[in-house]
């Protein structure tokens, strides 16, 4: 089935200068970019986009760190684009990611893990109206 995801190449991948290798992964794996853009959140924006995560402990933390810095927001399409696209990151925590995964490669925690996708179909339709609203 045919699906978009929302996909976002983090400050910590932006600083270290792989947002090129990041979407020729993406590219190589088959997805069309149907939406690209940098952008730098402000912190009122980071809560907006997590305001799921607000009662957890690492909220503060994350949105700090989300809005640290020049992020890349997508639109990936494909498909299976959400399952693929999740299993192309790695799971969250970078020391467990598999090998050759885009968290393994590139991520240095838990927070400051390279990439962010959508985890189900009704999330990817909010995640992609909060950045490209139609």
């Amino acid at each position: 089935m045919t699906e978009k995801t929302l996909a976002i190449i983090k400050p910590d991948a932006v600083k270290k200068k792989v947002v090129g290798k990041i979407i020729q992964r993406i590219e190589g794996e088959g997805f069309e970019i149907a939406g690209l853009k940098m952008l730098h959140l402000t912190k009122e924006e980071a809560e907006g986009f997590y305001i799921v995560h607000r009662a957890k402990p690492f909220y503060a933390s994350l949105t700090d760190f989300m809005s640290s810095g020049e992020i890349v927001v997508m639109i990936l399409e494909g498909e299976n684009a959400i399952e693929k696209w999740r299993k192309i990151m790695g799971v969250t925590d970078p020391a467990l990611a598999e090998p050759g995964t885009i968290r393994h490669q590139y991520g240095f925690s838990v927070e400051r893990n390279a990439t962010h996708g959508s985890d189900a179909p009704q999330t990817a339709e909010w995640e992609i109206n909060y950045f490209y609203k139609s």
